[in-house]
Formats: C-alpha cells, sequence, structure tokens
C-alpha cells in the first residue's frame, strides 16, 4: 500500500515525478513560434508538466476554437465562460506551426464549444484538411470533445480521416459528479463505440488520470469498458493540481501501479497501453501511433 498525500507542497512530490527545467534552446523557440501565430497549446493551458520537455523537443499539442471553455471541468486549468466565435483563419496558421516545427505527427485538440451547432467539428475537419494540404504526409492525431453525444458532429470529424481519433473518459465514473459535472461517462464512452463503428480503420484512443480518490477496482473497471467498446490505445497518468483552486491530489500513484494496469490492460485486448507517472494523452503520442503500426 502506497502512502496518501493530500499537501499542495511541492517538496513533498514524489521523486519520479520531479523534472528539470529545460536550457535547450529550442524551448524558448517553440513558445515563441506559438506566440508568432497567435496559437494556443494545451501544453500551456493546462500548465501540463511535461511541457519543458515537449517544447524542446519542438513538439507541441495544438489548442483550437479559443482559450475559453464551455464547460467547467475540476480539474482543468482552461478557463470556463463565454468563448469567441471561432477563428477562421486558425486552421491555416496550426497547419504552418506544423511546417516551421517540421512535424511528421500533429497532434490537434480544443476547448468544449457547447455553445456550436456542431460543437465545433467542422473547425476541427478544416484542422485536420488544412495540414495535410500543407504537410503531405504528416499525421493528425485529433483530440475531440464529446459533442454533447452528436453522431452527425463525430462523423464530420472522421470524414475528415484523422490518422487517430482520442476522447478522453479522464476519470471513473463515480467521480464525474464532482470532477466533470457537465460530462457523461457512457456518452463518453459512447462516442468511442460509434468512432469504431463508423470508421473502423481509424484507431480510437483515450485516457483518464489517477489520483483523484478513484479505487484501483473502479479504474480496472473503466479499462474493461474501453477494452469493450474497442478502444485500441489506452493512457493513463498522474493527476497533477493545476493551482490551489483545483483539486487536492488524494494520492501520487506509485509507478509499480501504473505498470500492473498496463498490463490488465493488455490482457483485457488493449493494442497500446501507456501507462505511468507523466503520461497524457498526448504525450509521445507519435511514438504510440508507431507502435500500433
Amino acid at each position: 500500500m502506497h502512502s496518501r498525500d493530500t499537501s499542495w507542497d511541492s517538496s513533498r512530490i514524489p521523486p519520479w515525478l520531479r523534472v528539470s527545467l529545460p536550457r535547450d534552446p529550442a524551448f524558448a523557440a517553440t513558445e515563441a513560434l506559438t506566440r508568432d501565430l497567435n496559437l494556443h497549446t494545451v501544453c500551456t493551458g493546462a500548465k501540463c508538466p511535461n511541457k519543458w520537455e515537449c517544447y524542446s523537443r519542438r513538439v507541441a499539442t495544438f489548442l483550437v476554437l479559443g482559450a475559453v471553455c464551455t464547460r467547467n471541468c475540476a480539474f482543468c486549468n482552461i478557463h470556463p465562460g463565454r468563448a469567441e466565435p471561432p477563428d477562421q483563419d486558425e486552421p491555416r496558421r496550426v497547419a504552418e506551426a506544423v511546417a516551421r516545427l517540421g512535424l511528421a505527427y500533429a497532434v490537434v485538440t480544443s476547448v468544449t464549444r457547447d455553445d456550436l451547432p456542431d460543437g465545433g467539428a467542422g473547425h476541427f475537419a478544416a484542422v485536420i484538411r488544412s495540414i495535410r494540404e500543407r504537410n503531405p504526409g504528416c499525421a493528425v492525431e485529433v483530440l475531440i470533445p464529446d459533442f454533447k453525444g452528436d453522431e452527425a458532429a463525430l462523423r464530420v470529424v472522421l470524414d475528415a480521416a484523422p490518422d487517430v481519433l482520442n476522447h478522453n473518459v479522464e476519470t471513473v465514473p463515480g467521480l464525474y459528479p464532482r470532477i466533470r459535472p457537465q460530462a457523461r461517462y457512457e456518452r463518453s464512452l459512447e462516442l468511442l463505440r460509434n468512432s469504431k463503428a463508423a470508421a473502423p480503420a481509424i484507431p480510437t484512443k483515450s485516457g483518464l488520470m489517477l489520483g483523484l480518490g478513484e479505487e484501483m477496482e473502479d479504474v480496472r473497471r473503466v479499462l474493461a469498458d474501453m477494452a469493450g467498446v474497442g478502444c485500441d490505445m489506452i493512457t493513463v497518468g498522474q493527476y497533477m493540481r493545476p493551482s490551489r483552486e483545483h483539486p487536492a491530489v488524494v494520492r501520487w500513484v506509485h509507478p509499480d501501479e501504473f505498470e500492473e494496469l498496463a498490463e490488465y490492460g493488455r490482457g483485457l485486448g488493449v493494442r497500446h497501453m501507456f501507462c505511468g507517472p507523466r503520461v497524457r494523452s498526448s504525450y509521445h503520442a507519435a511514438e504510440a501511433a508507431r507502435e500500433m503500426g
């Protein structure tokens, strides 16, 4: 049994989660490029702890459809509120950033836009097409919201043929009322099931974070649910509190437990399990996709 830690004292973060700040000039160059093109990244917006590593490798996960979310998930650092209309030039700028960074694999996510009739699906499709036109051969992974269960919106994204369709369940169902009050676990599972049914050749991916108070048996049930809807790739990582206003970390999950979950998922038939304290949905996404073959 590993000890529970509910404090925000950063000095008590376990050693396997501590990272060194970058000295590579590529970090500053990547940050400058996103500012120059007026683009948002989830690396900055969500205060991802892997930003230092990824920016230093000239990798970023693009956050489209603005920087304001119409939902208010307790774990997330993205600000909720009233969003601006979609920026019609954004797909072109994302494609330009992909070209300047020399990416062979681009990951695109968004805030949730419940205010839009299609939830932003058409914008996702435009970004995919723009990246491909500007960067022939570049693979594109999209991490999409649930579109409030709208199958037509999901098909708009699938028709643009992303190389990977990602949608995170984020946590166990029992924590949804506290952590994801405007989402529904069953709706997220249904999206993954519908994606596989509509476009079986496009791999599906999902992820969740640990340390919010879930029981490991609940986590195993979620993995079984995702395997049951044909999810090809699953990521599992440690929840990291973005600020004092966010829910405290209930427990630091030991790396051995992540490996046990990876083995459990593989036993369920999931083709790729990527589990570890620093794992995030888009972390080393290109390598994961390559392993899928």
